[in-house]
């Protein structure tokens, strides 16, 4: 028997309705389907006044999942989208991503067209394309106190009413760098349209092997976004006394001291997502974020009545 999961928001009625009549259906087909929450790849955010303890990665893959499933299914919205491939990329599991939220940037198709998606799939009539994601650890003293796997962006900013942010940071053999800002944001090309974006970003397409280092409001015009390799580790260092916020992806994180050490390195998991025709990345950015549309020119005079 074929088996096949289904992650879902299960905080939206439609995406809970979707994952019962799509098992409904799968069933009906001979597969054998597993259920899961979106919330098991939510590691949230840790307690300042508790002794951080990491989440190992392998942990969060869902009971009853394996590497042997054909596929996997997201019923949400970006974040649902996310969270589940912080929970099944270590197996490798090629997703395909169902809106049910507002935006679905990284989403593949709708509810309205599920039936058809479904067919196609049951066929294996789809394409996979791998993205690249980040692996993220805080150490202390030598010690990993924090992991997680990350698709977007990693952040690290300053809590209210703190200072500016002072960060070195080291980006593989080069020198280091001294950045003051607001924060600074760490993203992979998937998470170039993300946070990264409003903070001033460029937007790289999907298939480059790069990161991108944005400050947040920095206090120096020197202070720019930069593009890199992603075989280059990086290493970041708090340096001033405050104790700052790191988030990853949006939905996970903790606090970061002048004691710690945050390490990123391209993980050695991709997030596999299936593209039921061959992925155009220029027409989602017109459709999702209005990149590259027609401009109409106002009228140079106005007749009154």
């Amino acid at each position: 028997m074929t088996k096949v999961g289904i992650i879902y928001n299960d905080g939206k009625p439609a995406a809970c309705a979707a994952a019962d009549d799509l098992r409904q259906q799968l069933a009906t087909k001979g597969w054998e389907v597993i259920l899961a929450t979106g919330t098991g790849g939510i590691l949230g955010y840790t307690d300042p006044d508790q002794k951080v303890t990491p989440v190992p990665i392998q942990s969060l893959v869902p009971k009853g999942f394996e590497a042997s499933m054909d596929f996997s299914i997201a019923l949400g919205g970006d974040g649902t989208v996310l969270s589940a491939f912080r929970q099944i990329a270590p197996l490798g599991i090629p997703l395909l991503a169902v809106n049910t939220g507002h935006m679905g940037f990284l989403t593949e198709t709708y509810l309205n067209c599920l039936p058809e998606a479904i067919d196609r799939l049951c066929q294996l009539d789809f394409i996979v394309e791998e993205r690249s994601m980040l692996l993220v650890r805080v150490v202390r003293k030598g010690e990993v106190t924090w992991e997680a796997l990350c698709l977007n962006e990693m952040v690290i900013h300053r809590e209210p009413l703190t200072s500016m942010c002072h960060f070195e940071i080291s980006i593989g053999r080069h020198a280091p760098v001294d950045i003051a800002a607001d924060g600074i944001i760490i993203s992979t090309p998937t998470g170039s349209t993300a946070y990264s974006l409003s903070a001033g970003g460029a937007v790289v397409t999907p298939n480059v092997s790069v990161l991108q280092l944005a400050p947040i409001c920095p206090h120096s015009l020197a202070s720019r976004s930069l593009i890199f390799a992603d075989v280059e580790p990086v290493v970041v260092c708090p340096a001033n006394p405050d104790r700052l916020i790191m988030v990853v992806d949006g939905n996970a994180g903790c606090y970061v001291t002048v004691e710690d050490e945050v390490h990123l390195e391209r993980s050695p998991y991709k997030a596999r997502f299936i593209r039921l025709n061959p992925p155009e990345f220029f027409r989602v950015l017109r459709e999702k974020l209005g990149w590259g549309l027609p401009h109409i020119a106002k009228p140079t005079s106005v007749e009154l009545p």
